[in-house]
């Protein structure tokens, strides 16, 4: 018995995983399942862990772009009825 995912990328291109659950002599199958699953844990976290972290650092800075946009509104009071900046 084994376990098997497939992952599609940002490229389209399908990445197949898989994690055999058996283990030698006579082990409980549940034990092999388990053993299984921890393995196909750790592939997804392999896999995943860069998108995860590249996701986070574009989030950070877009947080600390919005950050300085929104100080410099609050030194340019902005015209609602034409929606220009007044700058004195």
């Amino acid at each position: 018995m084994e376990l098997v995912g497939e992952y599609v990328g940002p490229d389209g291109q399908p990445q197949r995983l898989r994690a055999p659950c058996e283990l030698p002599g006579d082990a409980d199958p549940l034990e092999g399942l388990l053993a299984g699953a921890a393995q196909m844990r750790e592939l997804v976290s392999e896999l995943l862990g860069p998108l995860v972290q590249r996701e986070t650092r574009d989030r950070v800075a877009a947080a600390g772009d919005e950050a300085s946009d929104v100080s410099l509104r609050g030194m340019y009071p902005v015209d609602n009825n034409t929606h220009t900046q007044r700058l004195f």
